[in-house]
């Protein structure tokens, strides 16, 4: 990957609701309303995200990216360094 690339994925990863993110799964995470990814530190939380049509896995996958991205993006580039 470029560092163009690297780039447009660290502007995008800025622009989206800031982390960390976890998917609460109805009758996983808790027993009464429907599925979602809770968005924000817990002393300042966002909006919570909803997903019509996803998979459980789908919000496990869309939740844990926003911790993820970041991680692979230093690792790419302290790879890339070597």
């Amino acid at each position: 990957m470029t560092e163009d690339e690297l780039n447009e994925i660290e502007h995008r990863l800025n622009q989206a609701t800031q982390g960390p993110w976890k998917a609460y799964i109805e009758d996983r995470d808790h027993e009464s309303g429907s599925s979602f990814i809770m968005t924000g530190p817990e002393n300042q939380r966002g909006e919570d995200i909803g997903l019509y049509g996803a998979t459980i896995a789908d919000y496990d996958f869309i939740a844990n990216a926003r911790q993820d991205i970041p991680r692979l993006l230093k690792a790419i580039r302290e790879l890339k360094a070597k």
